[in-house]
């Protein structure tokens, strides 16, 4: 039969606006588990009492961002155009249905007025963090630490060329301290400090100054600004900072790794990507005692000629020895930090190998080993390691999909705003939003039911390492070798056994000069299984007995 739905809009009913929201909406869940009245504390000095117009509720503004960044909205002036018609919105601010809601342009002025130049977003953005910290829920035992590009509001075609003074690299005077030491070591004079300030031209946008030209091969040329991020292993933001896209992602490292220090703890491991791959980097990393986990880099030398991990280098005699067996001897160190290692010329004009190793006309390989190559070095040998592999996987999981959600979820593609300041607070809201949003779905998802699923993640982390670490192994050696095969590498195994306790018995310090030198990775990895012993606590053994294997110093 067919019928018709008589028009209700103008009929009146009784009914609140807490009736109108579902129970199961994002915003219920957020005001559920954070009290936002600790904002009034935080702006009570921006404000004066007793005189002056009312002025508009604190925690009202600061939830207004909170709906634009949850919800992806691109401007202020749509944010407020869909409270008004958007009824849960209403309720998270605390209007009622027919109550007239603040201007677009009020933020902004309470901004200029009252915010600039201030840490209160920053403020916000830690106790939220707080709050997560006390419910559990931040894991900051490994730390993956990252930048993404935000394009600025700022037209590509529009900028001017200037001359600006080239910063100096933050551990410039440490670097430069351990050279000269370096080269006195090796009977060489201190070198002198230029007095000559180092320029480079760069492109300055019209619109935007503080922006930078991003210039990435195979990216299109734009003004954007950087976001360097470092988050647990739940995903949850620990720390943020803001610079122009052309300040190089590892200038930034340390800033970053000592937000999340002060803010939650010292991590054990770090994973981070190529760009962070290089020798202060890592000596930071190794002298706070942290596990880092670096990616594999290819050689820079051109195709066809030899690689320069074909050359070994001799620690004890400070020399390089090439696939001929000829020697590389030291030359000096350069202001870089880099030594130079140089081959006989005689020696080399006639070696079969020459075409292959060098293209240099006077006959001479030149190699360059950086003061701080060692770490690079340990990195290399721990990045084979099962637990480095596995942590630095997992970056897929947390670092890539914050900034995948950042920019896809939450309206970070492109910034609307101008100014480092304003995007440095717009990148505290963002995440704060994202960290808020988390943990709300979280504890809503933990107390829902009499079963808590969180409580099997332990046990699905053991099946999931026994599983790749143990099972798959085993059964591939089984199928591409045979059983037979898997009895003789046991039966080798428990000859290796009684060479891995001795090791074990020479990082504890009870045998220290047994001229054992530092096992494989991979021996490291077996000694912890076949002891029992978790791959971080041997590693952290080594951290801490690692000058057992240092050789005496040459005479």
């Amino acid at each position: 039969m067919l019928s018709k739905k008589e028009d209700a809009r103008h009929q009146i009913e009784f009914v609140s606006i807490d009736q109108l929201v579902p129970q199961d909406h994002l915003l219920r869940k957020i005001e559920k588990v954070i009290d936002f009245s600790f904002i009034y504390d935080l702006v009570k000095d921006k404000y004066s009492e007793g005189h002056g117009r009312p002025s508009i509720d604190p925690v009202v503004l600061i939830k207004i961002l909170f709906i634009q960044y949850l919800f992806g909205i691109p401007s202020m002036r749509r944010t407020i155009a869909e409270i008004k018609t958007n009824v849960a919105y209403r309720w998270f601010l605390g209007y009622g249905l027919t109550e007239e809601i603040p201007h677009f342009s009020t933020f902004s002025q309470n901004y200029i007025r009252r915010f600039k130049g201030t840490d209160i977003f920053e403020k916000i953005f830690t106790k939220i963090l707080e709050e997560a910290i006390k419910h559990g829920l931040v894991n900051a035992e490994e730390v993956f630490i990252d930048s993404t590009h935000v394009k600025a509001s700022a037209n590509k075609k529009k900028y001017t060329k200037e001359i600006v003074e080239q910063e100096a690299r933050t551990y410039q005077e440490k670097l430069e301290e351990e050279i000269n030491k370096d080269r006195e070591a090796h009977g060489k004079k201190p070198l002198k400090k230029i007095k000559k300030i180092k320029t480079k031209e760069v492109k300055v946008s019209k619109t935007d100054p503080d922006s930078g030209m991003l210039n990435k091969n195979g990216k299109e040329k734009i003004f954007a600004y950087s976001f360097h991020t470092a988050c647990d292993k739940n995903g949850f933001v620990l720390g943020v900072k803001v610079t122009a896209a052309n300040v190089h992602d590892s200038v930034m490292f340390q800033e970053v790794l000592e937000e999340v220090e002060k803010r939650v703890r010292k991590p054990k491991a770090i994973a981070v990507d190529a760009g962070y791959k290089n020798p202060y980097i890592l000596k930071t990393i190794f002298d706070r005692q942290i596990i880092p986990a670096v990616p594999y880099t290819r050689p820079k030398t051109k195709d066809g000629f030899m690689k320069k991990h074909e050359f070994v280098y001799d620690e004890y005699y400070d020399c390089y020895i090439c696939p001929q067996n000829e020697i590389l001897t030291y030359v000096t160190t350069n202001r870089e930090g880099y030594r130079e290692y140089k081959s006989n010329p005689e020696k080399c004009k006639n070696c079969p190998l020459r075409e292959k190793c060098t293209q240099s006309k006077d006959y001479t390989k030149r190699i360059f080993r950086h003061i701080w190559e060692g770490y690079v070095e340990e990195a290399e040998h721990l990045r084979h390691t099962p637990y480095c592999k596995e942590v630095y996987e997992r970056r897929k999981e947390t670092i890539e999909r914050v900034f995948a959600d950042l920019k896809e979820k939450h309206g970070l593609r492109w910034t609307t705003l101008r100014g480092k300041e304003k995007l440095s607070m717009q990148a505290m809201l963002v995440f704060a939003a994202m960290n808020l949003k988390k943990m709300a779905l979280w504890l809503w998802r933990k107390g829902k039911g009499p079963f808590d699923i969180s409580k099997l993640y332990p046990l699905f982390g053991v099946l999931k390492k026994i599983l790749s670490r143990y099972i798959q192994p085993l059964l591939s050696v089984l199928r591409k070798q045979g059983l037979k095969f898997c009895f003789v590498n046991k039966l080798q195994a428990s000859l290796l056994k009684e060479k891995l306790l001795m090791f074990l018995a020479y990082l504890r310090g009870i045998e220290t000069r047994m001229g054992y030198t530092l096992p494989q990775p991979v021996e490291i990895e077996f000694l912890a299984y076949l002891r029992g012993i978790e791959t971080v606590q041997i590693l952290q053994l080594y951290f801490k007995y690692k000058s057992v294997f240092s050789l005496p110093k040459r005479d």
